[in-house]
């Protein structure tokens, strides 16, 4: 299905008139995600005092927010993101392309010889429009989320990632049971029914 444009009518009316997005702008929260993180962290306890963790894609920070909430002060949040991101309490913020030798360098020197229990990744690329470019783009970021965790998390981390269902679906899913122990899938009620998101949870890293 076609994403509908940030600035046609019918999203802007869905979106002005969206319980989330209300919710959030009363929360605090720089984004309706919040309440996706947090209804999974609900369920299955991912982030708790203590858990160190990295944010991809983490512009506007509503995942970084609620996780550095949730970490308290012994636990730490990187959050690394091409776009610019407002500060946050208590998050390591690196601005890059986490591809690049400068932007991991940076990041290693923050993590400071820690292993990951957590990566987080609520990135989508740029909507074209095209299903077939934008699906083929999506699974290109959730690659390299991948990649990203399988070389910083501990051995028994977890990754919780964005993907959308359609091409690449099924190759994406197999390429993460070879990294996890078991791989899960969720659905929060703040993700629309009419999007084909759905979150991949992968446990227990080899």
């Amino acid at each position: 299905m076609a994403q509908r444009s940030k600035s046609s009518p019918a999203w802007l009316h869905e979106h002005v008139n969206d319980p989330y997005v209300k919710r959030a702008q009363k929360d605090g929260y720089r984004a309706r995600a919040a309440y996706k993180l947090l209804e999974i962290n609900e369920k299955d306890k991912l982030i708790k005092q203590g858990t160190v963790l990295a944010d991809l894609g983490s512009a506007p920070g509503s995942w970084s927010q609620i996780a550095a909430k949730l970490v308290g002060k012994t636990g730490k949040v990187f959050a690394l993101d091409i776009l610019p991101m407002d500060a946050l309490d208590g998050v390591d913020f690196i601005q890059g392309d986490f591809r690049e030798e400068a932007v991991l360098a940076e990041f290693e020197r923050l993590l400071d010889n820690r292993a990951l229990d957590l990566v987080i990744c609520d990135m989508a690329p740029n909507m074209s429009g095209n299903d077939t470019i934008d699906q083929a783009r999506s699974f290109y970021l959730c690659e390299l989320a991948l990649d990203f965790a399988r070389g910083h998390l501990k051995t028994g981390g977890a990754f919780l990632v964005k993907v959308f269902q359609g091409s690449g679906y099924q190759e994406y899913m197999a390429a993460m049971r070879e990294v996890f122990g078991t791989v899960q899938t969720r659905k929060p009620d703040a993700s629309r029914n009419r999007s084909s998101e759905i979150y991949l949870l992968g446990k227990n890293k080899h």
